[in-house]
């Protein structure tokens, strides 16, 4: 290797964005970072700075950049600090980078990954949304350039380790029936049901395996999240939602399997630490050290299975049918979810009234098609203000 692989970590101060840089540190010799974008934890991302002396920062407002940029010139480091989307996008395809750590949150990385993409980059995908959101679009875009496309989430990592390297032919191809995906069940999985009204944003924020930001970690509770990963599975692997099965599975070992037309089933094995699938697509095809501790079967004893309650967790069902319908239902899906959810963390909504917002967008708009992004993000700003009439008219 002539020189380190140029990395640019969108998001980095969340925990995947601060995993990769855990991974990307135990390697200087492979990996430098190029670029780091951050958003409300400014400190964070210039604490980072000054550890990684990235060329480029990009933090979301002009006055927040200034600051930024005073302060890593008073510590005498060069990175300069861009602004907003078009900061987000420049570093994304900038013609240096070699792999871009797509990891930022929601909707609002859709358009810089997709940057990224349009430029040939090399894509760890840790944003779901953007395949969610855009699906046919974002995979056109790859086939176009010749990106290569490395799922980041556990799940969908476990599935593109276990499946055949010629997958893209078609999984009836090459023998694959169908795609288990496990999920933890999250903090609620036994909670009685009467007692889920009731639940707070903290409660719903304690993931019992996993150490997550507070969106994602609600989403989890409710299971949207693997609503959003059956979504994300479809495009990544060329499956129909019929061929995706979710599987309980609360000790979080297994991360997902990929069961063959032979009667083989092939699983994905590992302790719940994000390194591990970090690790594996940062150095794809190869392997390198993560930092993550042996799995160590004789502590785990037993891995238990059990299939979801759609009553318990509705979000699920609504993903699995907007996976069905297709076209912009997904995109209305992940906003009106987007909406609701900070509803929920603001103290503005019931835990159980999240999906009742999702179901009553997605009931009140017809499914189109998404032609081009534009039409992506009218579908994306219908389902915001459907969900923010929704709460409207229920507001407490």
């Amino acid at each position: 290797m002539s020189r380190p692989q140029q990395i640019t970590v969108l998001g980095a101060t969340g925990s995947i964005g601060l995993s990769t840089l855990d991974v990307i540190a135990r390697h200087p010799e492979r990996y430098q970072v190029f670029a780091l974008t951050g958003f409300t934890r400014l400190s964070e991302l210039f604490a980072l700075c000054v550890r990684h002396v990235p060329q480029f920062a990009v933090v979301p407002q002009v006055e927040a950049a200034r600051g930024l940029q005073d302060d890593l010139r008073a510590a005498g480091l060069p990175t300069r600090v861009l602004v907003g989307e078009e900061g987000l996008c420049q570093v994304a395809s900038a013609p240096e980078v070699d792999a871009v750590m797509a990891a930022i949150v929601g909707a609002a990385g859709l358009r810089p990954t997709l940057a990224a993409v349009e430029a040939g980059k090399k894509i760890l995908l840790a944003n779901k949304e953007a395949l969610v959101m855009s699906g046919a679009l974002f995979m056109q875009a790859v086939r176009k350039s010749g990106s290569v496309l490395l799922p980041i989430d556990s799940e969908h990592n476990a599935i593109f380790q276990c499946m055949p390297q010629d997958f893209a032919r078609g999984l009836s191809s090459v023998g694959v029936r169908r795609i288990l995906l496990t999920a933890s069940g999250g903090p609620f999985r036994q909670t009685p049901m009467a007692e889920l009204e009731h639940v707070s944003p903290d409660q719903a924020c304690a993931h019992p395996n996993w150490s997550m930001g507070r969106k994602i970690s609600v989403d989890s509770a409710s299971m949207m999240n693997k609503g959003l990963e059956l979504i994300e599975a479809c495009w990544l692997f060329d499956a129909k939602p019929s061929q995706v099965e979710v599987v309980i599975h609360p000790q979080s070992v297994i991360h997902s399997l990929v069961d063959y037309v032979d009667g083989s089933v092939l699983a994905q094995l590992g302790n719940p630490d994000m390194r591990t699938p970090i690790a594996n697509a940062l150095a794809w095809p190869e392997r390198i050290d993560s930092g993550v501790a042996p799995l160590d079967l004789f502590a785990i004893a037993r891995l238990d299975f059990e299939a979801p309650d759609e009553e318990r967790f509705p979000c699920l069902r609504l993903a699995r049918q907007a996976a069905e319908a297709g076209d912009s239902a997904p995109a209305m899906l992940n906003a009106a979810n987007e909406v609701a959810v900070a509803a929920f963390l603001d103290g503005r909504v019931r835990y159980l009234e999240i999906a009742s917002i999702i179901e009553d967008v997605l009931s009140r708009e017809p499914v189109v098609a998404l032609d081009d992004l534009d039409s992506v993000f009218t579908a994306d700003a219908k389902a915001r203000t459907l969900a923010e009439q929704w709460l409207s008219r229920h507001s407490r």
